[in-house]
């Protein structure tokens, strides 16, 4: 892939492909594709079939979803099956016809067992029953998977998936009710601490564990797999039977009780906490085993608190509201070379 090469990043508006656009553009990549949704419905067939015969891309980033915390997967089960499964067949489909040189799918952690041995490692796909609040986007996920696998092994296509953990950074989703838990706690305590309240209450008991990534790390690991030689991908990724998609996360988890007291201290927030058990828990526990792409070359960078911290000023300047930890791009990249 190189910094002329034809790049489409699907989803480009998104927590996720607005960070690989950041890592993109600055490592020299100027010839993006970044059509709004306004722009290119990809849930479209004709839409996406027009779109990559005018544009011709080179390479695809496919991180265009539907995506939510378990309340919005609880509540629209049926938008989050056929969204994803039509985006990401439209897309692979096109790519594939139009010869594109490499494809990357971004999938999700939670397409592994709600039971699966911990650390979770790429294997472990399809060896258990999933969890029941998101079980219908793991599906769909995981057909992104088998149509990646599928096309390599009739068409020799080189198109490969990484399967994040639990992403945040700028850009996320700070919806009140539809919001992953690391956002939703920030807008959260952000609010209390607003109103001087005495206590926040967080969903469940705060004892399941959870690996969580910053994204513009998460940018940082795609880019270093499109990079990679083609022989490398070959032995590594299009070797089948063994998994066309690697675990991209950091090896580490926190309690949901230990992410909360962080976003707590980083947000000033002085109430307690109160954990209603009442609420879903979720998967027990979510830990990857990135071994395979520690042995790829590439680790993360940016510690749970740092990230929470660059999120929290994210946020503060989307209210409007000066911090002194506010980054800039480029010094949020020197941190990631």
């Amino acid at each position: 892939m190189e910094q002329s090469s034809r790049i489409f990043v699907a989803g480009a508006g998104g927590l996720v492909g607005s960070a690989l656009v950041r890592s993109l553009q600055a490592h020299g990549c100027t010839n993006l594709l970044t059509p709004s949704r306004d722009q290119l419905d990809l849930t479209n067939q004709q839409a996406v079939a027009d779109f990559f015969q005018n544009a011709k891309p080179d390479y695809v980033f496919l991180a265009a979803a539907k995506v939510g915390g378990i309340h919005a997967n609880n509540s629209y089960p049926a938008e989050f099956i056929y969204s994803n499964l039509v985006i990401q067949t439209n897309v692979i489909h096109q790519a594939w016809l139009h010869s594109v040189k490499r494809l990357l799918f971004l999938g999700s952690s939670c397409i592994y067992p709600k039971l699966a041995p911990q650390p979770m490692q790429e294997e472990h796909l399809l060896t258990g029953l999933m969890e029941p609040t998101n079980e219908p986007y793991a599906i769909a996920k995981i057909a992104g998977i088998k149509l990646c696998e599928s096309y390599n092994r009739q068409y020799g296509t080189q198109f490969i998936a990484v399967m994040p953990t639990n992403l945040y950074g700028p850009g996320d989703n700070f919806h009140p009710e539809n919001s992953h838990v690391l956002p939703g706690l920030i807008r959260r305590f952000h609010e209390a601490k607003l109103q001087n309240a005495s206590a926040v209450i967080v969903w469940g008991s705060g004892t399941p564990r959870r690996e969580l990534l910053y994204v513009d790390d998460m940018a940082a690991g795609c880019r270093h797999l499109m990079q990679l030689p083609d022989d490398q991908i070959k032995a590594e990724l299009l070797s089948y039977p063994k998994p066309c998609f690697v675990n991209l996360g950091t090896g580490e988890d926190v309690t949901i009780r230990e992410l909360a007291e962080t976003i707590q201290r980083v947000v000033g927030f002085t109430g307690r906490l109160q954990f209603d058990a009442s609420k879903p828990d979720g998967t027990p526990r979510k830990l990857q085993d990135v071994s395979r792409m520690h042995g790829l070359g590439w680790r993360h960078t940016i510690a749970l608190e740092e990230g929470i911290r660059r999120t929290y000023a994210w946020f503060l300047a989307q209210q409007g509201i000066n911090s002194p930890e506010r980054l800039s791009h480029a010094e949020t990249f020197k941190t990631l070379e």
